[in-house]
């Protein structure tokens, strides 16, 4: 059975947990500092968000995370992986939010990453389990399901985990960058193998946001993606042609920019 984003969404209650980043941070009755603390939450301890709204900034990030526990943080004490919003606006107004995935490009990521219901111990050292999901606890504790794993469960696992990947290649985009759902199916699934900061400093993003054609753009780049300790991978090299394939293959609606 295929999943698809919008999907598996529908079925996930709550965004995935996110740790703290700071010894001692504060959760306030309302999106900023002037507001009473009504709790606190210590280093890496989760919090799972329902809603962001804009409040006082805190080291240039106005972002304030509603949390489960019914207070705000700040979002700049949240590791959420993105400068961002990463859920719906606590007015009901909404964010301007990533696009959801197709199921082509669900595809592609849970078959480049292969389904490992148990946890192992990856190529770089990491504790994973499922579809490449990085474990950030021991024994993956922050897996709101049993383990081993369902192939169910490893979907939506992952339809979580790609999330924080479309979010920050829409957000390191501007409007120049016109792309339907498989070229930026192929962008999601290149920054979920090498990560939103390596994506977002690359010449591949710096060419886009400059209005040359995807498609050009994406056959001159990501072919260079394929090296992992100098040497070139035959797995990484698989992964960007699939990629390439994805971006080029036609009648998908459009992606990017976002119409907010």
């Amino acid at each position: 059975m295929k999943f698809t984003i919008a999907a598996l969404a529908s079925s996930l209650a709550v965004v995935s947990a996110y740790p703290i980043t700071g010894t001692t941070v504060n959760c306030r009755s309302g999106p900023g500092t002037s507001y009473a603390v009504k709790k606190s939450y210590s280093l890496n301890d989760d919090v799972k968000i329902s809603c962001q709204a804009a409040g006082t900034s805190v080291s240039g990030n106005n972002i304030w995370d509603k949390t489960q526990d019914g207070c705000y943080v700040a979002d700049y004490y949240v590791r959420t992986g993105v400068n961002g919003y990463v859920t719906d606006k606590c007015d009901g107004s909404g964010s301007c939010a990533a696009p959801a995935s197709n199921s082509a490009t669900v595809d592609l990521i849970a078959k480049s990453e292969g389904f490992r219901a148990s946890i192992y111990t990856d190529a770089t050292g990491h504790a994973t389990v499922g579809y490449g999901h990085l474990c950030t606890k021991s024994k993956c504790a922050e897996v709101p399901y049993s383990i081993p794993l369902s192939t169910a469960n490893g979907k939506k696992l992952l339809a979580s985990d790609m999330r924080k990947f479309e979010t920050c290649i829409t957000n390191m985009l501007n409007s120049k960058a016109v792309l339907n759902l498989n070229q930026y199916g192929a962008l999601v699934s290149w920054s979920f193998n090498v990560g939103c900061g390596a994506a977002e400093g690359s010449q591949l993003i710096k060419r886009l946001n400059a209005g040359e054609t995807v498609n050009t753009v994406l056959a001159d780049e990501l072919p260079k993606w394929v090296h992992g300790g100098g040497v070139v991978l035959p797995g990484l090299v698989t992964r960007r042609k699939n990629e390439l394939a994805l971006a080029k293959t036609s009648g998908s609606g459009a992606a990017l920019p976002v119409k907010c």
